[in-house]
Protein backbone atom coordinates (compact mmCIF):
# COMPACT_ATOMS: atom_id res chain seq x y z
CA UNK A 1 0.00 0.00 0.00
CA UNK A 2 1.46 3.56 -1.20
CA UNK A 3 1.40 6.42 1.41
CA UNK A 4 1.39 10.42 0.09
CA UNK A 5 4.83 11.62 1.09
CA UNK A 6 5.03 15.60 1.54
CA UNK A 7 8.22 16.80 -0.05
CA UNK A 8 9.65 20.02 0.56
CA UNK A 9 13.00 20.62 -1.40
CA UNK A 10 14.81 17.36 -3.24
CA UNK A 11 18.33 16.38 -2.22
CA UNK A 12 21.57 18.40 -4.08
CA UNK A 13 22.80 15.18 -5.42
CA UNK A 14 21.29 12.77 -8.53
CA UNK A 15 20.85 9.68 -6.14
CA UNK A 16 17.54 9.31 -4.85
CA UNK A 17 18.06 6.04 -2.65
CA UNK A 18 20.92 5.13 -0.60
CA UNK A 19 20.97 2.02 1.61
CA UNK A 20 24.11 2.16 4.35
CA UNK A 21 26.05 -0.88 5.98
CA UNK A 22 26.83 -0.14 9.31
CA UNK A 23 28.66 -2.89 12.60
CA UNK A 24 27.42 -3.53 15.47
CA UNK A 25 29.88 -2.48 18.64
CA UNK A 26 30.61 -3.44 21.95
CA UNK A 27 30.88 -0.68 24.02
CA UNK A 28 32.96 0.44 27.06
CA UNK A 29 34.97 -2.66 26.95
CA UNK A 30 35.28 -3.24 30.78
CA UNK A 31 36.66 0.07 32.68
CA UNK A 32 36.51 2.61 29.26
CA UNK A 33 33.21 3.32 29.97
CA UNK A 34 31.94 5.84 27.60
CA UNK A 35 34.84 6.13 25.72
CA UNK A 36 35.66 2.73 24.67
CA UNK A 37 33.98 0.43 21.97
CA UNK A 38 34.81 -2.37 19.38
CA UNK A 39 33.15 -2.59 15.58
CA UNK A 40 31.91 -6.07 15.79
CA UNK A 41 31.00 -7.71 12.11
CA UNK A 42 27.07 -8.03 13.01
CA UNK A 43 25.51 -5.48 10.49
CA UNK A 44 22.16 -3.87 10.18
CA UNK A 45 21.02 -2.16 6.58
CA UNK A 46 19.86 1.47 6.34
CA UNK A 47 18.31 2.27 3.52
CA UNK A 48 16.96 6.01 2.89
CA UNK A 49 14.78 6.92 -0.28
CA UNK A 50 13.99 10.45 -1.07
CA UNK A 51 10.25 11.52 -2.23
CA UNK A 52 9.11 12.53 -5.74
CA UNK A 53 8.09 16.53 -5.34
CA UNK A 54 4.65 17.02 -4.25
CA UNK A 55 3.19 19.70 -2.37
CA UNK A 56 5.30 22.28 -0.35
CA UNK A 57 5.41 21.19 3.36
CA UNK A 58 7.82 21.86 6.18
CA UNK A 59 9.65 19.91 8.03
CA UNK A 60 11.38 16.46 8.15
CA UNK A 61 8.90 13.93 6.96
CA UNK A 62 9.96 10.16 7.62
CA UNK A 63 7.40 7.27 6.41
CA UNK A 64 8.94 3.61 7.43
CA UNK A 65 8.34 1.17 4.76
CA UNK A 66 7.76 -1.98 7.29
CA UNK A 67 5.54 -1.97 10.46
CA UNK A 68 8.90 -3.12 11.80
CA UNK A 69 10.49 0.09 11.40
CA UNK A 70 7.69 2.03 12.94
CA UNK A 71 9.35 1.75 16.64
CA UNK A 72 12.60 3.64 15.26
CA UNK A 73 10.84 6.36 13.85
CA UNK A 74 11.41 9.15 16.93
CA UNK A 75 15.13 8.06 16.44
CA UNK A 76 15.09 8.62 12.24
CA UNK A 77 13.34 11.54 12.74
CA UNK A 78 16.27 13.68 15.27
CA UNK A 79 18.78 12.10 13.18
CA UNK A 80 17.06 13.77 10.23
CA UNK A 81 16.61 17.12 12.43
CA UNK A 82 20.28 16.88 13.42
CA UNK A 83 21.90 16.63 9.93
CA UNK A 84 19.57 19.47 8.58
CA UNK A 85 20.59 21.60 11.62
CA UNK A 86 24.56 20.97 11.02
CA UNK A 87 23.86 21.51 7.13
CA UNK A 88 21.31 23.97 6.66
CA UNK A 89 19.89 21.47 4.04
CA UNK A 90 16.40 22.25 3.61
CA UNK A 91 14.13 19.54 5.06
CA UNK A 92 12.02 17.09 2.49
CA UNK A 93 9.90 14.07 2.95
CA UNK A 94 12.03 10.59 2.68
CA UNK A 95 10.84 6.70 3.57
CA UNK A 96 13.15 4.36 5.21
CA UNK A 97 13.98 0.60 6.13
CA UNK A 98 15.61 -0.73 8.43
CA UNK A 99 17.07 -4.29 7.88
CA UNK A 100 19.69 -6.46 9.57
CA UNK A 101 21.47 -8.95 12.19
CA UNK A 102 21.44 -6.49 15.28
CA UNK A 103 18.64 -7.05 17.80
CA UNK A 104 17.23 -4.44 19.48
CA UNK A 105 18.33 -3.33 23.27
CA UNK A 106 21.14 -6.12 23.84
CA UNK A 107 24.17 -3.75 24.31
CA UNK A 108 25.63 -4.12 20.68
CA UNK A 109 24.93 -0.81 19.47
CA UNK A 110 21.27 -1.63 17.16
CA UNK A 111 20.24 2.16 17.91
CA UNK A 112 23.29 3.91 16.59
CA UNK A 113 23.53 1.88 13.28
CA UNK A 114 19.72 3.25 12.91
CA UNK A 115 20.98 7.16 14.01
CA UNK A 116 24.12 6.77 12.15
CA UNK A 117 22.64 4.89 8.94
CA UNK A 118 19.91 8.01 8.49
CA UNK A 119 23.07 10.53 9.07
CA UNK A 120 25.41 9.16 6.20
CA UNK A 121 22.29 8.19 4.35
CA UNK A 122 21.03 11.75 4.13
CA UNK A 123 24.94 13.30 3.84
CA UNK A 124 25.22 11.06 0.67
CA UNK A 125 21.88 12.19 -0.65
CA UNK A 126 23.02 15.69 -0.30
CA UNK A 127 26.01 15.31 -2.35
CA UNK A 128 28.14 14.64 1.02
CA UNK A 129 28.73 18.13 2.84
CA UNK A 130 29.67 16.28 6.39
CA UNK A 131 33.18 14.77 7.14
CA UNK A 132 33.04 11.23 8.63
CA UNK A 133 34.25 13.15 12.03
CA UNK A 134 31.50 15.21 11.71
CA UNK A 135 29.16 12.57 11.40
CA UNK A 136 30.41 11.39 14.51
CA UNK A 137 30.10 14.25 16.42
CA UNK A 138 26.52 14.47 15.73
CA UNK A 139 25.41 10.76 16.57
CA UNK A 140 27.36 10.70 19.63
CA UNK A 141 25.19 14.03 20.60
CA UNK A 142 21.97 12.39 19.72
CA UNK A 143 23.38 8.84 21.24
CA UNK A 144 24.32 11.21 24.39
CA UNK A 145 28.21 9.18 24.28
CA UNK A 146 30.58 8.75 21.48
CA UNK A 147 32.01 5.13 21.64
CA UNK A 148 29.41 3.34 20.15
CA UNK A 149 28.73 6.22 17.59
CA UNK A 150 32.75 6.46 16.77
CA UNK A 151 33.12 2.42 16.35
CA UNK A 152 29.97 1.98 14.17
CA UNK A 153 30.81 5.10 11.87
CA UNK A 154 34.87 4.82 11.96
CA UNK A 155 35.37 0.65 13.03
CA UNK A 156 37.95 -0.71 14.19
CA UNK A 157 39.14 -0.35 18.25
CA UNK A 158 38.11 3.09 19.13
CA UNK A 159 38.95 5.27 22.09
CA UNK A 160 36.56 8.01 21.70
CA UNK A 161 37.42 11.12 23.49
CA UNK A 162 34.97 14.35 24.47
CA UNK A 163 35.21 17.43 26.35
CA UNK A 164 35.59 16.99 30.03
CA UNK A 165 32.88 19.78 30.89
CA UNK A 166 30.38 19.78 27.53
CA UNK A 167 30.64 15.97 26.56
CA UNK A 168 30.93 17.78 22.91
CA UNK A 169 33.04 14.94 20.88
CA UNK A 170 36.24 15.93 20.21
CA UNK A 171 38.32 12.84 18.33
CA UNK A 172 39.17 9.26 18.17
CA UNK A 173 41.66 7.25 17.90
CA UNK A 174 41.09 3.99 16.15
CA UNK A 175 43.05 0.87 15.86
CA UNK A 176 42.71 -2.03 13.48
CA UNK A 177 41.99 -5.32 15.03
CA UNK A 178 43.06 -8.58 12.58
CA UNK A 179 40.14 -11.20 12.14
CA UNK A 180 42.49 -14.05 14.04
CA UNK A 181 41.10 -12.16 17.38
CA UNK A 182 37.49 -13.24 18.08
CA UNK A 183 34.53 -11.62 19.82
CA UNK A 184 32.20 -13.78 21.28
CA UNK A 185 29.13 -12.18 22.10
CA UNK A 186 26.23 -14.21 24.31
CA UNK A 187 22.85 -11.90 23.88
CA UNK A 188 20.17 -13.31 26.35
CA UNK A 189 16.70 -13.04 26.09
CA UNK A 190 17.04 -9.91 28.21
CA UNK A 191 16.13 -6.25 27.02
CA UNK A 192 17.84 -3.72 28.90
CA UNK A 193 17.60 -0.05 27.29
CA UNK A 194 20.56 1.95 28.31
CA UNK A 195 18.52 4.83 29.70
CA UNK A 196 17.28 2.45 32.05
CA UNK A 197 20.52 0.63 32.74
CA UNK A 198 22.12 3.86 33.59
CA UNK A 199 20.11 4.92 36.31
CA UNK A 200 20.87 2.19 38.43
CA UNK A 201 24.68 3.79 38.53
CA UNK A 202 26.27 5.94 41.48
CA UNK A 203 26.34 9.16 41.63
CA UNK A 204 30.25 9.11 43.32
CA UNK A 205 32.86 6.36 43.43
CA UNK A 206 35.98 5.71 45.89
CA UNK A 207 38.40 6.88 44.96
CA UNK A 208 40.41 3.54 44.65
CA UNK A 209 37.82 2.43 42.44
CA UNK A 210 38.77 5.15 40.06
CA UNK A 211 42.34 4.58 39.87
CA UNK A 212 41.35 0.59 39.88
CA UNK A 213 39.53 1.37 36.32
CA UNK A 214 41.81 3.78 35.42
CA UNK A 215 44.43 1.54 35.22
CA UNK A 216 42.19 -1.41 33.90
CA UNK A 217 41.14 1.00 30.86
CA UNK A 218 44.74 2.11 30.05
CA UNK A 219 46.20 -1.39 30.04
CA UNK A 220 43.46 -2.56 27.75
CA UNK A 221 44.22 0.33 25.27
CA UNK A 222 48.03 -0.84 25.21
CA UNK A 223 47.28 -4.38 24.50
CA UNK A 224 44.81 -3.30 21.24
CA UNK A 225 47.78 -0.74 20.61
CA UNK A 226 50.56 -3.30 20.45
CA UNK A 227 48.94 -6.62 19.65
CA UNK A 228 49.72 -8.09 22.61
CA UNK A 229 46.19 -9.61 23.26
CA UNK A 230 48.12 -12.46 25.86
CA UNK A 231 48.11 -9.28 28.15
CA UNK A 232 44.55 -9.36 28.25
CA UNK A 233 44.34 -11.87 30.68
CA UNK A 234 42.98 -10.73 33.26
CA UNK A 235 42.96 -7.14 32.71
CA UNK A 236 39.36 -5.96 32.94
CA UNK A 237 38.88 -4.75 36.48
CA UNK A 238 35.78 -2.41 36.35
CA UNK A 239 34.06 -0.90 39.00
CA UNK A 240 32.23 1.63 37.07
CA UNK A 241 29.36 0.03 35.91
CA UNK A 242 29.79 -3.61 35.76
CA UNK A 243 29.21 -4.32 39.24
CA UNK A 244 26.21 -2.34 39.27
CA UNK A 245 24.19 -3.93 35.80
CA UNK A 246 25.78 -7.44 35.52
CA UNK A 247 23.50 -8.04 38.50
CA UNK A 248 20.23 -7.11 36.50
CA UNK A 249 21.59 -9.97 34.10
CA UNK A 250 20.96 -13.76 35.35
CA UNK A 251 24.46 -15.67 33.86
CA UNK A 252 26.15 -12.77 32.80
CA UNK A 253 29.04 -13.02 35.29
CA UNK A 254 28.90 -16.52 34.93
CA UNK A 255 28.92 -16.59 31.75
CA UNK A 256 31.92 -14.49 31.27
CA UNK A 257 33.76 -16.72 33.39
CA UNK A 258 32.84 -19.74 32.02
CA UNK A 259 34.24 -18.11 28.73
CA UNK A 260 37.44 -17.30 30.50
CA UNK A 261 37.52 -20.60 31.96
CA UNK A 262 37.91 -22.18 28.46
CA UNK A 263 40.71 -20.35 27.05
CA UNK A 264 39.46 -16.19 26.69
CA UNK A 265 41.77 -13.52 27.26
CA UNK A 266 39.02 -11.83 29.01
CA UNK A 267 35.37 -10.65 28.72
CA UNK A 268 33.08 -7.99 29.52
CA UNK A 269 29.57 -6.76 29.62
CA UNK A 270 29.15 -4.96 26.11
CA UNK A 271 27.62 -1.62 26.23
CA UNK A 272 24.82 -1.61 29.15
CA UNK A 273 23.69 -5.40 28.33
CA UNK A 274 22.30 -7.57 28.18
CA UNK A 275 24.73 -9.11 26.06
CA UNK A 276 28.55 -10.24 27.90
CA UNK A 277 31.26 -10.83 25.24
CA UNK A 278 34.85 -12.37 25.22
CA UNK A 279 37.60 -11.99 23.54
CA UNK A 280 39.94 -14.84 22.62
CA UNK A 281 41.99 -16.77 19.50
CA UNK A 282 40.22 -18.71 16.93
CA UNK A 283 41.87 -21.47 18.22
CA UNK A 284 39.47 -21.84 21.25
CA UNK A 285 36.68 -19.90 20.17
CA UNK A 286 34.15 -22.85 19.71
CA UNK A 287 35.41 -23.57 23.65
CA UNK A 288 34.69 -20.43 24.73
CA UNK A 289 30.83 -20.21 23.20
CA UNK A 290 30.19 -23.18 24.18
CA UNK A 291 31.56 -22.53 27.78
CA UNK A 292 29.21 -19.02 27.89
CA UNK A 293 26.07 -20.68 26.04
CA UNK A 294 26.64 -23.46 29.25
CA UNK A 295 26.05 -20.88 31.92
CA UNK A 296 23.32 -19.06 30.43
CA UNK A 297 21.55 -22.58 30.53
CA UNK A 298 22.08 -23.31 33.59
CA UNK A 299 20.08 -20.51 34.74
CA UNK A 300 17.25 -21.10 32.55
CA UNK A 301 17.96 -18.43 29.96
CA UNK A 302 17.77 -18.84 26.66
CA UNK A 303 20.55 -16.58 24.59
CA UNK A 304 22.04 -16.38 21.00
CA UNK A 305 26.37 -16.82 20.72
CA UNK A 306 27.72 -15.20 18.58
CA UNK A 307 31.47 -15.78 16.86
CA UNK A 308 32.41 -12.23 15.56
CA UNK A 309 35.28 -10.66 14.31
CA UNK A 310 35.83 -6.97 14.75
CA UNK A 311 34.93 -4.99 11.20
CA UNK A 312 37.82 -2.36 10.57
CA UNK A 313 35.89 -0.92 8.00
CA UNK A 314 32.75 1.61 9.75
CA UNK A 315 29.97 2.30 7.51
CA UNK A 316 29.94 1.45 4.15
CA UNK A 317 27.13 3.05 1.40
CA UNK A 318 26.48 -0.14 -0.93
CA UNK A 319 24.12 2.01 -3.17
Amino acid sequence: MSHPIICHTQPISQLQRVTVRLPGSSANCGAGFDCLAVALSLYNRVTVSAARPSSLGSGWSALPERDSDVLAQDMVLAAARAFGNATHVDSYAFSFRIEGDLPAARGIGSSVTVIGGILVALNVLAASPLTRHQLVAIAAQIEGHADNAAACLLGGFCVARCEPVANAYVDTIRICVPNTLRFIVASPEVELLTKESRCCLPSSLPYSHAVSSISSCAYVVAAFATRDYERLRGSVSDFMHEPYRLPRIPGGSEAIAAGVAAGAYTGWLSGSGSSVLCVCEMAVADHVAAGMRCAFDAKGVLCIVRDLDADNEGFVVED
